[in-house]
C-alpha cells in the first residue's frame, strides 16, 4: 500500500521502542503540574496555548473511533444518539483533564490524489458486497472486519463535535499538509492520526488514533510513536527518511513505477504481496548506503537508469512533498502563499490557539455568518432543540471512576475495562456489550454561536507542485472543459470561512472553486437492484443547488430583459455543468458524469440575497428555495402541528423519496416505520437502544437506511446553499433517526396488526404519525395497489375471516378501541398472511366468474355520507356503531419481509367495488372440471347453505 507500509512497519514494533503505550490523561496532568511549577518560579501568567495538552486529530484516520467503536449496528444506518452520547463522555473526560482537541476532516477535492481515492472506494465497494451477501444469507450484522463508514457519518460527526464545543476544521487544498501546518503554526503539542505520511513529517508528538480507548478506570489510553527511535533503528536522518517514503510509493510516484527497482533489490514478489518488514528495511538499507541525498537527480538516475525518464521528475516532487511537511521544510516554505486554481488565494495563517474565543479578536472580521443566523434564531432553535431532546435527560448509565478506582463488577477477566464500544476490546457481541452511554449527556451547555470552532483553520499549506495532475482517462468525455461563471468575492469569502470552520457541506466550496465533486460508494446492492442508484435518486436536488450557487435564474432573467429591450449587448446564459464522480457497474470511476444545472422553477433570488439578505421576504424565499429543491413546497410541510421543526429535514427527504417519478421507492408501511421511529420515546434513550436486540437485519432495511441518510446529506447541502433557512441545531440527524430502532420497527411490521401496534399502543404517537404522513403525501398521487387479488389467491387455500362481511342485523365484534379517537385503522401484514383493508364502499365475491355474494358500504365510526356532505354515524337495529371491518386475504405462503413490506394495502380499485375471484377444483367440490354450470350451482349452494358468511370457506387451486 505504498507509504502506508511505513505506518504498518512502525506499528508492528519491529524496532524496539518505536511505539509505547501511554495515558493521555496522565500526560495532561503532568503537563499541568509542570506549567504550574514554572508559573510559580517565574511569576508570569502562562500562555493559554501552553497551559493545556493541545492535540490535532485527523478525523479521517479515526472515523470508527469517533463513531464509538466497531459495534456492529453501524450497518443499520447509524446509531447517532449513541454516537453523541459516546462523544459526550469523551469530551467531558478530556475537558476535565486539561486536554484540548482540534479535529480535522478532509474537505479537499484533491484531484492529484484521484487514483488513490478511487482505489480506496473500490476496496470499500468490495466490503459492501460482502456485507450485503452476509446479511442476505444469515440476516445478522456483519463482522467488524467489514466496517465501513455509514452514510452521512462525517457530517454527523462535524455537527456533534460542534455541538459539544470541540474545534472542527476542514481542509481546503491538501489535507495532510494543512493538518501538519496547523499543528506547527499554532504550537500544538502533538498530532493524533494513523497515516504513514504524518510519520515522515515528524510532528512534535505522534499518537495513534487507531488504538485510543477510554476505560472505566478513568484513563485515555493509546500508543505514542517515538519517531526518533524509528529513524535511529533504521540508521536514517529525517531527510533520508523522506527519500525512503518516496521510494515506497505514493500518489505522485505509484508502486507500479517502482516495481523494477524492487526487483533489483531482490524483492521479486508481485505488488501487494511483498511483506511490509522486508520492504521497508530493504529500501531503508539502500537509501542508507547512498553517499548523499542532496542531489536528487543523481539518485533518480541511479534508480531509474536515466535522467530523462519521466519518473525522475515525479520522484523529485515526491521527496520535496515530504520535505515540505517536516519542521525545517515548513519553516522554509511557510511564507509562500497558496493559490487555488480559480485565482482565489487562501486566507493567511492565524497564529492563535483554537481554544481562544473569537470575540477576543476585535480586529478579525467574522465573514462566516449567514443573515439567517441571528441571535434570535439561534435562541429559538436552542429552545426547540432542548424540547426535542427533553426525554433524553437523565443520570449517566456509566460513571467514569477517578484514576486508580475500578469497580470490581466492571472489570474484565484480564483486569482491564473499556467503554469505547469496540468488540475488539470488550470481547462481547455488539448487542450486549458494555458501552458507555449517558442519557442526556449532550443536553448540557451548548455553543449557540454560528461557529463553535473559535478560529479559522487557514494555516497556509507548504507549497505544492502545480504539475500534479489527476491521471485519469477522459478522452471519451462528452465535454472537454467546463467554464463556470465568476463567483462574487463576498460569496467566496464566506464559503471559504464556513468551509474551513466545518460549518457547511464541503461540496459547496468544491463546486464553487473547481466545479467538481466526488460521491463515495454507498451501502447498495449492485447485483439485485431493488432500488435505483442512490446518488442518481438525489441528483435533481444537486442540479437545483448548482443553479442556485451560480445564479442561473439571474442570468436567464437578464438575458430575457436584454432581448425585450433590443439591446445589442447580449447577456450570455452560461452552460453550468458540474462533474460528478459516481460509481456504477458500467463506469467504475473511469470518467465523471457532466451534470447540468436545472432551474428552480420560480424567481429565486441571487446567491448574495439568499446568503446575506436580511429582509422578511429574503427569509421566506430562503426557506421556499430549500423546500423547492426537496419537492416539499406544500402548505402542511410548514405547519408545525403536522411537521415539528426538528423533523422538517426528515419530512422533506421522505417526501422527495416518495415523489420519485419512475417507481415507488418506499412502501407505505416503510414510510410509517420511518415516521414512527422518529416519534418513538426510545429514540433519545441511547442506553435502551444499546440493549435492544434485533431479531433480524434485512438487506432492504439496510439499503433504505442508506437511501434516507444520503437524502439527509443532500438536504443539508441544499440547506447550506440556500443560506441555512433551517437552523443547524434543527438539522441534527440524531433528532429524527436511529438505524437500530428503524430496523426494530421494520421487523415488528411482520407481526404488528395496525399502526397502533407499531406505535406501542400509544394513541398520541399514532396521531402524530398520521399527521406527518399526511403532510408528506400531500398532493402526491401514489397507487399502492401493486398486485391483483386474483394473483394473490392463485394456488392458495383461503379462509375468509368472520369479519369480512356480516348479514344485516349481525354486529361483528369491535376490531380495536382505536376507532374511538377517529384514527383510521392501518392493517399490516402478519407473518404468513397478506392483509388488506376493506374498501368502505362494499364489494362482491365472485366464484368461477359468477357473483355469489356482495356486501354494502362500511363506514364504521366515520358515518354514512349524506347529500349535504356531512357524515352521520351508521347505526344498525341494535343501536351500536359499527366499527370499520377488517379482513385478510392470503394464504399460508411464507411472508418475505424483503419483498413485500407494504402489506398489500388495497386503496384504489378504479372506482368499482372490489371483486374477489377464485377458481374451484373438482378434487375439492366433486365437480367434473372447472367452469361447468353444475360447479357454479354447487359452489353457490354451498355458500348459501352455510347460513352465515362467517362460516364460508373458499377452496382455490391452480
Amino acid at each position: 500500500m505504498g507509504i502506508q507500509d511505513l505506518q504498518a512497519f512502525i506499528d508492528s514494533s519491529q524496532i524496539p521502542g518505536s511505539s509505547v503505550p501511554v495515558d493521555l490523561l496522565r500526560i495532561a496532568r503532568g503537563l499541568a503540574v509542570k506549567q504550574s511549577r514554572q508559573q510559580q518560579k517565574t511569576g508570569k501568567p502562562l500562555n493559554h496555548v501552553n497551559s493545556k495538552l493541545s492535540l490535532v486529530v485527523d478525523g479521517e484516520c479515526c472515523l470508527h473511533r469517533l463513531y464509538g467503536g466497531y459495534f456492529s449496528d453501524w450497518v443499520c444506518g447509524g446509531q447517532w444518539n449513541r454516537m453523541v452520547q459516546f462523544l459526550a463522555i469523551l469530551v467531558q473526560t478530556i475537558q476535565t483533564n486539561n486536554i484540548e482537541l482540534a479535529v480535522f476532516f478532509n474537505g479537499c477535492l484533491e484531484q492529484q490524489r484521484m487514483n488513490e481515492w478511487i482505489t480506496s472506494q473500490l476496496r470499500i465497494r468490495q466490503k459492501i458486497n460482502q456485507v450485503l451477501k452476509h446479511i442476505n444469507i444469515k440476516g445478522t450484522p456483519p463482522p467488524k472486519v467489514w466496517w465501513a463508514a455509514p452514510s452521512c457519518l462525517r457530517t454527523c460527526l462535524r455537527m456533534a463535535l460542534r455541538h459539544l464545543s470541540i474545534s472542527v476544521l476542514c481542509t481546503m487544498d491538501d489535507h495532510h499538509q494543512e493538518v501538519i501546518a496547523y499543528c506547527r503554526e499554532n504550537c500544538f503539542y502533538g498530532l493524533m492520526a494513523d497515516d504513514g505520511e504524518y510519520a515522515v513529517f515528524d510532528p512534535p508528538r505522534y499518537f495513534s488514533s487507531e488504538h485510543i480507548k477510554l476505560t472505566y478506570k478513568g484513563s485515555l489510553e493509546t500508543k505514542e510513536y517515538i519517531l526518533s527511535e524509528v529513524t535511529k533503528g533504521l540508521g536514517l536522518s529525517s531527510d533520508r527518511l523522506c527519500v525512503v517514503a518516496a521510494l515506497l510509493g505514493n500518489y505522485l510516484l505509484p508502486e507500479q513505477d517502482l516495481l523494477e527497482f524492487y526487483h533489483r533489490l531482490g524483492l521479486v514478489q508481485s505488488l501487494g504481496k511483498i511483506p511490509v518488514d522486508p520492504l521497508v528495511k530493504t529500501v531503508a538499507t539502500y537509501v542508507k548506503g547512498l553517499p548523499s541525498v542532496e542531489n536528487l537527480d543523481t539518485i533518480a538516475a541511479q534508480i531509474f537508469g536515466s535522467t530523462t525518464d519521466p519518473r525522475v521528475s515525479r520522484f523529485k516532487q515526491s521527496v520535496q512533498y515530504y520535505l515540505n511537511g517536516t519542521k525545517d521544510g515548513f519553516l522554509r516554505y511557510r511564507t509562500q502563499a497558496a493559490h487555488h486554481r480559480h485565482g482565489y488565494s487562501q486566507f493567511p495563517a492565524q497564529k492563535i490557539s483554537p481554544h481562544q474565543n473569537k470575540g477576543k479578536h476585535v480586529d478579525q472580521v467574522d465573514n462566516s455568518k449567514f443573515a439567517s443566523e441571528t441571535v434570535e434564531s439561534e435562541r429559538d432553535s436552542l429552545q426547540a432543540y432542548n424540547e426535542a431532546t427533553a426525554s433524553s435527560a437523565g443520570t449517566p448509565q456509566i460513571v467514569i471512576e477517578p484514576p486508580g478506582i475500578v469497580p470490581d463488577d466492571k472489570m474484565k477477566p484480564n483486569g482491564s475495562a473499556v467503554i469505547d464500544g469496540s468488540e475488539e476490546e470488550t470481547g462481547t457481541k455488539s448487542g450486549t456489550n458494555s458501552v458507555s452511554t449517558v442519557n442526556g449527556g449532550h443536553s448540557g451547555t451548548l455553543i449557540i454561536s454560528v461557529s463553535s470552532s473559535s478560529s479559522s483553520s487557514s494555516a497556509t499549506s507548504p507549497s505544492r507542485t502545480p504539475e500534479n495532475k489527476r491521471m485519469t482517462n477522459q478522452e471519451d468525455s462528452p465535454i472537454k472543459s467546463v467554464t463556470l461563471p465568476t463567483v462574487p468575492p463576498e460569496v467566496m469569502r464566506t464559503a471559504s470561512e464556513r468551509h474551513q470552520k466545518g460549518l457547511m457541506s464541503p461540496y459547496i466550496y468544491q463546486i464553487l472553486t473547481q466545479g467538481e465533486i466526488k460521491l463515495p460508494v454507498l451501502m447498495e446492492d449492485e447485483n439485485h437492484k431493488d432500488l435505483p442508484s442512490i446518488h442518481l435518486v438525489f441528483r435533481p436536488v444537486r442540479q437545483m443547488v448548482y443553479a442556485i450557487l451560480f445564479n442561473l435564474h439571474h442570468y436567464i432573467y437578464m438575458a430575457s430583459k436584454q432581448k425585450e429591450k433590443g439591446d445589442e449587448e447580449k447577456v450570455e446564459v452560461p452552460d453550468i455543468c458540474i462533474k460528478e464522480w459516481i460509481w456504477s457497474k458500467n463506469n467504475q470511476y473511469q470518467t465523471p458524469d457532466y451534470v447540468r444545472a436545472e432551474q428552480v422553477g420560480w424567481g429565486v433570488p441571487t446567491i448574495q440575497r439568499l446568503w446575506f439578505g436580511s429582509a422578511i421576504d429574503d427569509k421566506r424565499r430562503r426557506l421556499r428555495a430549500f423546500l423547492t429543491c426537496m419537492r416539499s413546497d406544500t402548505p402542511l410541510m410548514l405547519n408545525p402541528t403536522y411537521v415539528p421543526q426538528h423533523l422538517l429535514v426528515m419530512a422533506s427527504v421522505l417526501r422527495f423519496i416518495m415523489s420519485h417519478p419512475e417507481k415507488i421507492l418506499l412502501h407505505k408501511i416503510e414510510l410509517d416505520v420511518f415516521i414512527a421511529q422518529a416519534f418513538s420515546p426510545a429514540l433519545m434513550n441511547a442506553h435502551q437502544l444499546q440493549e435492544l436486540q434485533l431479531p433480524m437485519v434485512t438487506s432492504r432495511g439496510v439499503q433504505l437506511a442508506a437511501l434516507f441518510m444520503q437524502g439527509v446529506e443532500t438536504a443539508l447541502l441544499a440547506n447550506d446553499a440556500c443560506g441555512a433557512p433551517i437552523p443547524w441545531l434543527m438539522c441534527c440527524p440524531w433528532l429524527f433517526f436511529d438505524g437500530k430502532l428503524f430496523h426494530h420497527k421494520l421487523a415488528r411490521t411482520s407481526t404488528a396488526k395496525s399502526l397502533l401496534d407499531l406505535c406501542e399502543h400509544r394513541y398520541e404517537y399514532v396521531l402524530k404519525v398520521e399527521r406527518m404522513r399526511q403532510a408528506i403525501l400531500e398532493g402526491l398521487d401514489i397507487d399502492y395497489c401493486i398486485a391483483s387479488v386474483q394473483t394473490q389467491l392463485s394456488g392458495m387455500r383461503v379462509r375468509l375471516p368472520p369479519n369480512i362481511a356480516s348479514p344485516p342485523g349481525v354486529i361483528p365484534p369491535p376490531v380495536r378501541a382505536m376507532n374511538a379517537i377517529n384514527v383510521p385503522e392501518r392493517v399490516y401484514a402478519p407473518r404468513g398472511l397478506f392483509r388488506r383493508t376493506v374498501p368502505s364502499r362494499g364489494g362482491q365475491l365472485e366464484i368461477a366468474g359468477v357473483v355469489v355474494g356482495s356486501w354494502g358500504p362500511n363506514y364504521g365510526t366515520r358515518g354514512v355520507p349524506q347529500a349535504t356532505g356531512s357524515f352521520t354515524p351508521h347505526r344498525p337495529s341494535g343501536g351500536r356503531v359499527v366499527p370499520p371491518q377488517v379482513t385478510s386475504v392470503g394464504g399460508p405462503k411464507a411472508y418475505r419481509q424483503g419483498n413485500n413490506m407494504q402489506g398489500y394495502h388495497m386503496n384504489s380499485l378504479n372506482g368499482r367495488p372490489p371483486t374477489f375471484q377464485t377458481r374451484a377444483s373438482s378434487r375439492h367440490f366433486g365437480v367434473p372440471g372447472r367452469g361447468k354450470r353444475n360447479q357454479k350451482l354447487v359452489s353457490a349452494k354451498k355458500l348459501q347453505c352455510s347460513g352465515c358468511w362467517q362460516e364460508a370457506y373458499v377452496q382455490a387451486s391452480v
